[in-house]
């Protein structure tokens, strides 16, 4: 059974005797020689097997030849015409000496070690080379490079030597300081390149195998191992105060800052002092606010946030219109007459059908509108009698920018200026009570318009207040819990419909009433909320339950609020002056102008002519008289570009906190301010009768 036929004797006989040729072909003691880079050459269809040469690496090569030498000899067979070598393995490195020859950084006959192998063997020898070795394993090479730093080599040398940035020798260097028991992992691939950056974040072994073995297998995405390594720090990217103080600023005063070397762009630098960033805004903020109380109001607030609801409690002041000097009047008396030429060019050109000089005067023509409204919002300033009984707030916006809101005052300093106003006119105390009833009474009726659109904006209204309910737990709780109380605890009977607007199933309706709302801002923002905990849960009942039971309960619910938030429905069948859910609108203090902006599809081609003519007289007044000439289709498209940035809403939307008992206050108060937006832009109304 053990007899080998002769064969099989002959066949392996054979193959012995071939690996000894080849040994000896290949043996560095007989046949290592020193030939002139100037007669090394390398044909593309001759024994090489490696044909394509990566030419982004040559450089790179280079210059670590150059630095350290040439590390690995050649392997050659002699030419054909008897006066060079071919390479058959080694392309790479021939490449990158003659580029250094090209640089005249060697000489071009410098002596190249060379191995010579016999021309049978020489595709054999060339293939061993590019095919019989392996990789170094990552984590040796992490291991590597630190072991040179800790010879004392500097970053910047080792990072030459190697023909890399010294960012990358810095990223090797924090991923070979992870936690012995994570590099272990890694190695038995237990552990992803990715998850090992993602733990890097921080230094502290302890705090690092924490982070990845406490957690469950299902929250070890990257993602969510950088986020439970900094969850006590600030994420300067998305901080609106870190963009408002400036990070050099914290940094200069004294402030810590964790990098992440492995972020890309701007992104993974986290704050850990809190107080300080707080204080350094303030005090910005303080600066601001001395510079605004110098324009004479009565008093200045400085606060890093100002909600909806916090501006909702001020009344608007209002502005009045100097006279324009004599060259300001000049100014507006040449735009104006600009504009009335263009005006009747474009209505010259729209006759002769020539589109293109239509649009190139409208653009003209908006273009000194703009001019003509910079001129004119000059000229407004609040009364020096104004601004001693008023006040502003200075705080910061989302994108980490100063806003002031000015001309806001209480209840009681309103009423004191109309007192005043209506003591220096003579006007009767009760005919002022009956004009300021007027104008409540028309400032809370609800916008005329089709039931269709009404349900529409309704819709997207139902949307913009699921996304904020979803971003507000303590409220989503508040809510959940206020319908369970009225049902369970005071036996009202609401069915599966909550008075605030939640209910305790997913609302699916609001396509059919707006086509367009899984586009909008708010739609998408929720649905990329919803996707991102769906993904960090188990879908199996069991498990789902059981890692809800180990969630912290800030974190549940934050889950909750993201769940309840889809139950929010507010939609109405029609026009209505008050809302529903205007509770919870104020609770989160909901801004439409965040989540919707009016478009001619979304809106004015649904209004009649009359009442987007009304609306373009809010924000860009200077061109109603030519809106006026256009079809009602065109009109609409100009509304939606003149009205783009302008935070103008409908009023339908600016009626957001309204309570019914706001309506039975005294007849001398005036309309609360539609909107945070339009405090600080929109034109005042007069607050004397």
């Amino acid at each position: 059974m053990n007899a080998v036929s002769q064969t099989e004797a002959r066949a392996v006989n054979t193959a012995a005797n071939n690996a000894a040729n080849v040994l000896q072909a290949a043996d560095p003691s007989k046949h290592m020689i020193l030939v002139p880079l100037s007669r090394l050459v390398l044909r593309p269809t001759g024994h090489n097997v490696r044909k394509t040469v990566p030419r982004m690496s040559v450089p790179q090569l280079a210059a670590s030849i150059q630095r350290v030498g040439l590390l690995q000899n050649l392997i050659v067979i002699p030419a054909a015409d008897g006066l060079h070598y071919e390479v058959v393995a080694g392309g790479r490195r021939l490449a990158a000496l003659k580029l250094l020859a090209k640089k005249h950084r060697i000489a071009k006959d410098w002596d190249v070690p060379c191995l010579r192998v016999a021309d049978g063997t020489a595709r054999t020898a060339s293939l061993t080379e590019n095919v019989q070795r392996e990789a170094m394993h990552p984590a040796d090479q992490f291991e590597a490079f630190a072991a040179l730093v800790a010879e004392g080599r500097p970053i910047e040398d080792i990072a030459a030597d190697f023909s890399v940035t010294p960012l990358v020798v810095q990223r090797r260097l924090k991923l070979a300081n992870v936690s012995p028991r994570l590099m272990d992992d890694y190695r038995a691939d237990a552990v992803t390149l990715d998850q090992l950056m993602a733990l890097a974040v921080t230094d502290d072994h302890a705090s690092q195998d924490a982070a990845f073995y406490d957690a469950p297998t299902w929250q070890r995405s990257p993602s969510a191992l950088r986020d439970r390594l900094t969850e006590r720090e600030i994420d300067a990217y998305r901080h609106p105060l870190v963009r408002f103080v400036g990070l050099d600023t914290y940094e200069a005063a004294g402030g810590g800052v964790r990098r992440d070397l492995f972020a890309e762009g701007d992104a993974g630098v986290y704050l850990n002092d809190a107080v300080l960033l707080e204080r350094l805004a303030l005090d910005k903020l303080a600066g601001i606010a001395a510079e605004v109380g110098s324009e004479g109001w009565a008093w200045v607030d400085a606060t890093p946030a100002a909600t909806y609801a916090d501006l909702q409690a001020f009344l608007r002041a209002p502005r009045e219109r100097r006279e324009p000097t004599k060259r300001e009047a000049l100014r507006i008396e040449k735009l104006q007459e600009k504009m009335r030429a263009i005006g009747e060019s474009v209505d010259a050109a729209m006759d002769a059908d020539d589109e293109d000089k239509a649009d190139a005067l409208q653009e003209e023509g908006e273009a000194l509108g703009q001019q003509l409204q910079a001129v004119e919002d000059g000229l407004l300033d609040y009364a020096p009698n104004v601004k001693a009984a008023a006040g502003a707030i200075v705080t910061i916006d989302r994108n980490g920018q100063a806003v002031i809101h000015r001309g806001l005052m209480s209840e009681a300093e309103a009423k004191a200026l109309r007192t005043l106003e209506r003591l220096r006119q003579g006007f009767g105390g009760e005919d002022a009570e009956n004009d300021d009833e007027g104008e409540t009474a028309d400032a809370t009726q609800a916008p005329a318009m089709s039931d269709r659109l009404a349900q529409r904006l309704s819709a997207h209204r139902t949307a913009a207040l699921q996304i904020e309910v979803a971003r507000h737990p303590q409220v989503a709780l508040a809510a959940l819990v206020h319908g369970m109380v009225q049902t369970v605890l005071h036996g009202s009977h609401y069915g599966h419909d909550l008075p605030l607007g939640v209910s305790l199933t997913v609302q699916d309706r609001l396509e059919g009433m707006a086509p367009d709302w899984p586009q909008s801002p708010a739609a998408v923002a929720l649905r990329e909320l919803q996707q991102a905990w769906g993904g960090k849960l188990p879908e199996d009942s069991a498990e789902l339950f059981a890692a809800l039971l180990a969630m912290e309960q800030g974190e549940l619910v934050t889950l909750l609020a993201v769940c309840v938030a889809s139950t929010v429905d507010v939609v109405t069948p029609r026009a209505m002056a008050h809302q529903p859910g205007a509770e919870l609108a104020q609770a989160v203090g909901l801004d439409m102008a965040a989540w919707w902006q009016p478009s001619a599809e979304g809106y004015f081609k649904h209004v009649p002519k009359a009442a987007t003519l009304d609306a373009v007289g809010e924000f860009a007044p200077d061109s109603i008289n030519r809106l006026a000439k256009l079809k009602k289709a065109d009109i609409a498209s100009e509304a939606e570009r003149l009205a783009n940035g302008t935070g103008w809403m409908p009023a339908i939307f600016k009626a957001e906190g309204t309570q019914e008992a706001t309506q039975a206050e005294s007849q001398e108060q005036d309309d609360a301010p539609e909107d945070a937006e339009a405090m600080a832009d929109e034109p005042a109304v007069a607050l004397a009768a």
